[in-house]
């Protein structure tokens, strides 16, 4: 699902960047730049747990996760 959304916002973003629609093109890159993100998040961390090689957590996203911690 992750890997669909990707593509389709990517292009998407193209089609609104080449047709000089800045604002909604740059929108819909970043959302498609979090997608992949979160894509290339998972695969490492599945690997990581098949391996069993995780220490600390072999993610991308443990440096922005540290932002949007809950609170207890």
């Amino acid at each position: 699902m992750c890997l669909i959304l990707t593509i389709v916002l990517f292009i998407f973003a193209i089609q609104n960047l080449l047709i000089e629609n800045w604002l909604t093109g740059v929108v819909q890159l970043l959302i498609a730049l979090g997608f992949l993100l979160l894509l290339i998040n998972n695969i490492r961390r599945t690997r990581c747990e098949r391996n069993g090689t995780c220490y600390k957590g072999c993610s991308i996203t443990n440096s922005i996760s540290t932002f949007f911690k809950k609170k207890s």
